[in-house]
């Protein structure tokens, strides 16, 4: 399958999935201070869509870019040695009073519904999810993070409404 036909499956997918939500919607953080949290984000753990489920060492960039932020998806697939892959998405802020709701654009004119559901005060690590409970993304601005920090954010996401059977550690090796 070409790249572009599997974008355009999982943007299909994520769409008719985001309409049977598990739970309501997702309590976003707060407020997001938008600098601040632009620039590279490791991926710890995640569920996957189809096109990340053998990722290693990925890793999610963020920069502003006027009222889009450019995102960049990098990753290995199948090993630390695979294909390297990237994908480039962007994504428009839906809740400007929080900065914590984004329109994830894969395929134009769609945009999926990504949120901002963690984020510690120092900004070192985040999750990432959906009002449909089919992707999470458990992530920080380093490879790797404690034991205890990482079995935290897991029983954030079990308490969000997440199918932990799902989760999948993703490798990072630098």
């Amino acid at each position: 399958m070409s790249p572009i036909a599997r974008v355009t499956a999982l943007f299909a997918l994520m769409v008719l999935v985001g309409c049977a939500g598990r739970g309501g919607t997702l309590e976003t953080v707060s407020e997001v201070d938008l600098p601040r949290f632009m620039g590279d984000w490791y991926v710890i753990a995640h569920i996957p869509t189809f096109l990340e489920d053998e990722a290693y060492n990925a890793v999610e960039s963020y920069q502003l870019d006027g009222d889009r932020i450019e995102t960049t998806f990098t990753f290995r697939n199948g090993g630390f040695d695979g294909e390297a892959k990237r994908y480039e998405p962007n994504a428009i802020v839906r809740d400007e009073e929080t900065n914590a709701v984004w329109g994830m654009q894969f395929i134009w004119p769609f945009r999926s519904d990504f949120r901002i559901v963690h984020l510690d005060e120092n900004y070192a690590t985040t999750i990432i999810g959906r009002n449909a409970r089919d992707y999470v993304w458990i992530m920080a601005r380093e490879p790797e993070i404690n034991d205890e920090t990482y079995t935290e954010l897991v029983d954030k996401v079990e308490g969000m409404g997440y199918d932990l059977s799902e989760l999948r550690r993703v490798p990072q090796r630098w």
